[in-house]
């Protein structure tokens, strides 16, 4: 599995939401530009997991998100953090809306 999430964008929007499953895992949003604005997860506290994570960014979009790519993970917070070390090894910031991680927790990623 790469370490960066690389599958294509899907609309922010009520018709590409309910194709999604109600599995756990990680979600990135974007916006228009496919810039990664949240890196989030869908965790067992998650109601109806992904599904219900991406109802709620619909309905108050971080940072301007209009776009979002999923991934179905058992190991969501693993998985969550090094999508997190990546995006800070990338771009030595966290996406905006992520205001909420302590990057002294992330530890060092060097992806490839």
């Amino acid at each position: 599995m790469p370490v960066r999430l690389d599958k294509p964008w899907q609309p922010l929007n009520e018709e590409a939401i309910s194709l999604i499953a109600g599995h756990l895992g990680v979600y990135q949003l974007a916006d228009a530009s496919e810039e990664i604005v949240y890196i989030g997860v869908a965790d067992a506290r998650s109601l109806f997991g992904l599904k219900g994570e991406l109802k709620k960014a619909m309905a108050d979009p971080p940072a301007g998100a209009t776009q979002f790519r999923v991934e179905v993970n058992m190991a969501y917070r693993t998985r969550h953090f090094e999508l997190l070390q990546a995006y800070w090894s990338d771009h030595a910031a966290l996406p905006k809306a992520n205001t909420d991680v302590d990057t002294r927790s992330l530890g060092q990623l060097r992806p490839g």
